[in-house]
């Protein structure tokens, strides 16, 4: 792959002691370090912001990317002259989601908050505007006829896990996510952008979310949002319940079992609670 250097970049020449000429350590992580930046950015970044960042000299960060691009861990957009995540990247992180140690770390966990509550917990991730249902448990006594089961999808601002993770969020991103009007299935939930972002402040602030039949008529579920180890929000813990069974003095004993449940798999993650 042959990469033609921004305005911006040092001509092609390894320096002595750089990230790539270096020793086979410091350069494997000086190509971690940036592999986790691009992950973290919000888009692709110029070679010198790259540099400056991650405190290396601009001419090795040039031949660090470079090398990178011809395996396919970074690509060069030559219109933007910037630097952003590649097909590599990609196919090591769809690799990790095919192991399914997501789903493997929070099964107990789920488990043992089902056995506290007496509820339905399921697990969710966000999947652009929706959520994406990964694993479901249930008291063995009774089946209850959600619409949330595993690989369903549904509009993440309606439900309680889709909310905690947008609650988390920047501003920008939602807005992203939001371009147009909002959707609903039972006539609740947020109706517009403004509303949106007054739920997801409050939500923020007390750290866990609910929904009232926004999903289902006559359930209810309250979610607390775990992250990873940049602090993004990664996944959702939910428990479901009937509406009748708890009043609504009782729902801040039962967020806080779902925040604890969720702090547990940020730890088992890795990650770091915001």
């Amino acid at each position: 792959m042959t990469v033609n250097p921004a305005p911006d970049d040092p001509a092609p020449g390894r320096e002595k002691g750089s990230a790539v000429g270096g020793g086979q350590v410091p350069a494997a992580r000086r190509a971690l370090a940036v592999l986790r930046l691009l992950a973290e950015s919000a888009g692709p970044l110029p070679a010198s912001a790259i540099a400056g960042r991650l405190g290396l000299p601009r001419s090795s960060t040039y031949h660090l990317l470079t090398a990178m691009a011809e395996d396919g861990f970074v690509s060069y957009v030559p219109e933007d002259r910037r630097w952003g995540l590649g097909v590599a990247a990609f196919e090591i992180g769809s690799a990790y989601l095919r192991h399914g140690p997501l789903e493997r770390l929070a099964r107990p966990l789920l488990r043992r908050l089902v056995d506290r509550t007496g509820d339905i917990a399921q697990l969710g991730v966000l999947h652009g505007a929706e959520v994406l249902y990964l694993l479901k448990e249930q008291p063995a006594r009774r089946q209850a006829p959600l619409v949330t089961d595993v690989g369903v999808r549904l509009p993440a601002q309606l439900t309680a896990s889709g909310l905690s993770m947008l609650a988390h969020l920047p501003a920008a991103q939602v807005r992203a996510l939001f371009p147009g009007p909002l959707v609903d299935r039972t006539g609740r939930g947020p109706t517009s952008l403004r509303e949106l972002r007054r739920v997801l402040s409050a939500d923020a602030r007390r750290g866990w979310s609910a929904e009232d039949g926004q999903v289902t008529e006559g359930f209810a579920s309250i979610a607390a949002c775990s992250f990873d180890h940049t602090g993004h929000p990664t996944a959702a813990i939910t428990v479901t319940f009937r509406r009748e069974t708890r009043p609504d003095d009782t729902w801040p004993d039962l967020a806080a079992e779902v925040r604890r449940t969720a702090a547990d798999l940020t730890t088992r993650l890795g990650g770091r609670q915001q």
